[in-house]
């Protein structure tokens, strides 16, 4: 189970695959810029 986080603390660590198939972590971007983490299930997948 994944635990929840409150307006301002640290995300955990994770990786997705990108559009473009390379994967992309959290930690790529941690430290150099602003980062905002939204999902929204079922938008790209099939009905």
């Amino acid at each position: 189970m994944v635990g929840s986080l409150n307006i301002g603390d640290t995300a955990p660590d994770f990786s997705l695959s990108a559009t473009t198939k390379e994967k992309i972590a959290l930690s790529d971007y941690r430290g150099l810029k602003n980062i905002v983490v939204a999902f929204y299930g079922m938008d790209f997948t099939p009905g």
